[in-house]
């Protein structure tokens, strides 16, 4: 790219950063010293502003440069993404926002504790928020690492690494001084940010097609090098019957996933009622709903304007589909209209990985300082404040996302994400719908049906071709792939609720019939909600 797109896109990094680093200066200078502050921003906010804050959370790098590098790459197989993500929203309007605002304080862990032996059921809820939030972190910094890669003409891979190591040195200040009032404001800021530049985008590649959505899909079709296939199901996954359970599996985790994300689940608690809560869900399934229909254009936008082939040169993920088809629709490379629009759509991009990484490691350093550490240390050692082992936990949590994060750096950022929501719909959701909805579920339950999902769906990650075994591969070197299938969820997900239930059925401890009446009264009608 050329030196003016650096500049300018530089600038517009910048003064993001600049205005995030003020909301979180001016936020951390009010009381953050009790846990609702920190972990809820003193449940202060409206549905509206909350609605546009979990719209930030959720439309993260994965959503702007993963799906719409996918549709670019594998057309109408690509849009499973978009549809999954947003189907899912009404698995969490309809079973688990009212409730989960009613039954819990901060986290996932305390639903489940309500009615259960709370140590056991803490350190499991705690364990695999935290394995979800690190795995949803990695998609994230990938984003970021390939953006900058671009920007900078794809320069050594020292960029990628110091932007990665940026990325994560920014989302630790942001939840350390500002906690969930910041974040929530740098995720608002994001969304109108991101949602403008995505209509904008949208509309260009509309007007370069006269509004004439058929022949857009027509000259994606041409240009993709494959044809009428591009069009129809199966170029990513009808090549054989293991492609098509690997379709149903990504499926099926897209659409449980997001009712088990702990970032997405805190959100329910910075709203001061239940209806509050609900409200929120109904605006934030308006901003996606638009958002993710505003992909599928960007993506075969992508492919009928700088083509499959160019998208797959530049990266081979299709990770810089958007910011390819941004300097096309501003009159191509060189042209000033081309390098303003190319710095304002990576600056957006830029923006939304800084925004989604700071409400992720939140809910994730929540888990550590309000569910592993209260759980795990020693009665008779002197107590920390949770809040004080939140931002401590902040800074590891960060560690690990960046090394993680520059060992995927060459994987897909949706394709990662698709992975931590298979995670969640097998480790998190189970336990939460139990819960709820189970009169005789008991502790025992509660665990088996937490490690049941989580620890069955990280093995066969890791014995997944995303691994080894195949070119694409993190270790292609190597090959200990045994499970045929890229995304777990297929096997995961039934396994934490048949784990969940056995569990049940085996345990010696009778379900507290007194609890499950006083939970069930609590999240149906809000009485005695915190």
């Amino acid at each position: 790219m050329t030196g003016d797109h650096q500049t300018l896109a530089l600038l517009l990094f910048s003064t993001f950063v600049a205005v995030t680093l003020a909301i979180t200066t001016w936020v951390s200078r009010k009381r953050q010293g009790s846990a609702e502050e920190f972990y809820a921003g003193g449940r202060l906010f409206s549905p509206m502003e909350n609605g546009f804050a979990i719209a930030g959370d959720y439309m993260s790098a994965a959503s702007f440069l993963g799906i719409s590098g996918l549709i670019a790459l594998y057309g109408y197989d690509g849009m499973l993404y978009s549809v999954g993500f947003l189907v899912a929203w009404l698995v969490v309007l309809f079973l688990v926002a009212e409730l989960v605002r009613n039954c819990g304080r901060f986290t996932l862990a305390d639903v489940v504790a309500a009615r259960m032996r709370e140590r056991p059921v803490r350190i499991a809820a705690g364990t695999s928020s935290v394995t979800v939030s690190v795995m949803y972190l990695v998609a994230q910094m990938v984003g970021a690492g390939s953006l900058v890669a671009l920007l900078l003409g794809g320069t050594t891979e020292a960029a990628r690494t110091w932007t990665v190591i940026g990325v994560g040195a920014l989302m630790v200040i942001y939840v350390s001084l500002g906690g969930m009032r910041a974040t929530t404001w740098i995720q608002i800021v994001k969304a109108v940010l991101l949602l403008g530049g995505t209509v904008t985008l949208t509309a260009l590649v509309l007007v370069r097609f006269h509004g004439d959505f058929d022949r857009l899909l027509r000259t994606a079709a041409e240009r993709s090098g494959h044809g009428e296939a591009f069009l129809a199901p199966g170029l990513a996954y009808g090549g054989d019957w293991t492609s098509r359970f690997d379709f149903i599996s990504l499926g099926l985790a897209l659409v449980l996933g997001t009712a088990g994300l702990p970032h997405i689940l805190s959100r329910f608690y910075t709203v001061p009622t239940a209806r509050a809560a609900r409200r929120s869900v109904v605006w934030s399934i308006g901003l996606i709903g638009g958002f993710y229909l505003m992909t599928i254009v960007l993506g075969f936008g992508a492919a009928a304007l700088v083509g499959t082939g160019a998208v797959r040169a530049s990266n081979a993920a299709g990770n810089t589909a958007v910011p390819l088809l941004a300097l096309d629709l501003g009159g191509g490379a060189g042209s000033t209209g081309g390098t303003v629009l190319f710095a304002v759509v990576a600056a957006v991009a830029f923006a939304t990985i800084l925004a989604v990484v700071a409400g992720i490691t939140l809910a994730s350093s929540a888990s550590v300082a309000h569910d592993l550490y209260a759980s795990l240390r020693r009665r008779d050692a002197k107590p920390r404040s949770e809040v004080a082992v939140a931002r401590i936990a902040a800074v590891g949590i960060g560690a690990v996302a960046i090394a993680l994060g520059l060992l995927a750096r060459d994987l897909n950022v949706a394709f990662l994400v698709g992975l931590a929501f298979a995670v969640a719909a097998s480790a998190n959701l189970p336990v939460l719908l139990y819960a709820l909805f189970w009169r005789g579920f008991t502790t025992r339950g509660a665990v088996w049906a937490v490690y049941g999902g989580l620890v069955p769906s990280v093995v066969l990650v890791l014995l997944s071709p995303v691994v080894s075994g195949s070119p694409q591969a993190l270790f292609p070197g190597v090959d200990f792939q045994y499970f045929p299938l890229q995304n777990p969820g297929l096997v995961s997900i039934p396994l934490g609720f048949v784990a969940g239930w056995l569990g049940t059925v085996t345990s010696r401890e009778a379900p507290d019939e007194a609890k499950h009446a006083e939970t069930e009264v609590r999240s149906l009608t809000g009485a005695g909600a915190v």
